[in-house]
């Protein structure tokens, strides 16, 4: 049985291996000359460590870092609004709760797994036939008997797939990510929200702090000197925060507009082919979900491929569009800007907490209790709901 996966990010290369592991001859098409993962540092939380299980890389992945101390959400002079700590979320689900790490140094694993023999660089699709499985390419047409598009937010083949379905909308929310030195300033696992503000900091090693910021503005808007940008939006915001900007470099720092898919596909496959990832469900970053949900995508792919691709829209389709629209609730809370609801929400959040001291974990205990298909004599995929 022979696949060809569209895109080389982390769930078109997590699917071809785990196709590849089950027996399938696996090609992964990538149209730029070298794998250049867009952004710097992501999550990966319990549900997508234990993904990575399947295909043997969770362990790998988490050794590259773990998420100590304090974890939550702070206000900008400081103040702590949720929180929880990395001990008792360990223990909570059993396992590392989440990791940060590089997205290049996930990518790199992956395409170390996968193998150069199955990767073909520099090769732009052009089209795909859904009932044949044909792809067609600048460098001649291929034919599989499943073709997986992992082609990103602005999938070229969902929009073949479902023309009439609407394209990802922007969430109004413009999203800034970079690397800065560790400070001598002690940091903590924390995002800080402010009137329609966010910064979040981890530290990913003894040198180096992921950080990422979100403000609202219109699409397409940039920056002569972004980093400028960022230092007025968060100036006189509590510790390390100016420091970690001040320290960044600013021509590593990138900024996307977040996008989303807000009314979910029909069906996560059409014919032969199968979404995964953003070409199935673009969603915010507001959850850290973006790459879980892709590798959960490509795992249950391999799990069920070879029968009717139904069994994997049944599988994924209603927990992909309850990730993406709890996200983006996320979003929305974050956007709000009059002083006002700033207050409410932050007194709710606060107060919330006093009572339920597990908040946080609670709420995420849908999205983070999922495991993957059993390796054999299961076809049920258990997603955290019971």
């Amino acid at each position: 049985m022979r696949t060809i996966v569209i895109g080389g990010g982390i769930g078109g290369l997590t699917a071809a291996i785990a196709l590849s592991r089950k027996g399938w001859d696996v090609t992964v098409l990538e149209q730029a000359p070298r794998l250049e993962p867009v952004g710097s540092g992501l999550a990966i939380a319990v549900n997508g460590l234990r993904a990575l299980d399947v295909i043997g890389l969770g362990d790998p992945v988490r050794a590259l870092s773990r998420i100590q101390g304090q974890v939550g959400i702070r206000r900008p002079d400081g103040r702590w609004l949720t929180h929880t700590s990395g001990d008792a979320a360990d223990e909570r689900y059993g396992d590392r709760a989440a990791v940060m790490l590089l997205r290049s140094h996930l990518v790199d694993l992956l395409a170390d797994a996968l193998g150069p023999d199955r990767l073909r660089l520099g090769t732009r699709v052009t089209g795909v036939d859904a009932t044949t499985g044909t792809v067609r390419t600048d460098a001649g047409d291929l034919t599989a008997d499943l073709v997986v598009a992992a082609d990103g937010i602005h999938s070229p083949t969902r929009r073949a797939l479902f023309p009439r379905h609407p394209d990802p909308v922007y969430s109004g929310v413009t999203a800034w990510r970079g690397l800065a030195p560790k400070p001598d300033t002690p940091l903590r696992n924390s995002e800080t929200w402010g009137r329609g503000l966010v910064f979040g900091a981890h530290p990913l090693d003894d040198e180096t702090v992921y950080f990422y910021a979100t403000d609202l503005a219109p699409p397409g808007e940039v920056a002569e000197d972004e980093k400028g940008a960022l230092l007025r939006r968060f100036q006189g915001w509590h510790d390390p925060i100016p420091e970690l900007l001040n320290a960044a470099d600013p021509g590593a720092i990138i900024r996307n507009d977040l996008y989303y898919l807000k009314k979910p596909l029909p069906a996560m496959h059409r014919g032969r082919v199968a979404l995964v990832g953003d070409a199935a469900h673009p969603m915010t970053p507001n959850l850290g979900q973006g790459a879980c949900q892709a590798i959960e995508d490509a795992i249950v792919l391999a799990h069920l491929a070879g029968g009717d691709l139904a069994a994997y829209t049944e599988a994924r389709l209603s927990r992909t569009a309850s990730v993406v629209r709890q996200s983006m609730n996320v979003c929305r809370m974050t956007k709000l800007r009059s002083p006002l609801a700033v207050a409410l929400r932050d007194t709710a959040m606060s107060l919330a907490t006093r009572f339920m001291p597990d908040l946080m974990l609670r709420r995420a205990d849908g999205i983070l209790r999922w495991r993957p298909p059993r390796r054999a004599g299961c076809d049920r995929v258990r997603d955290g709901r019971g």
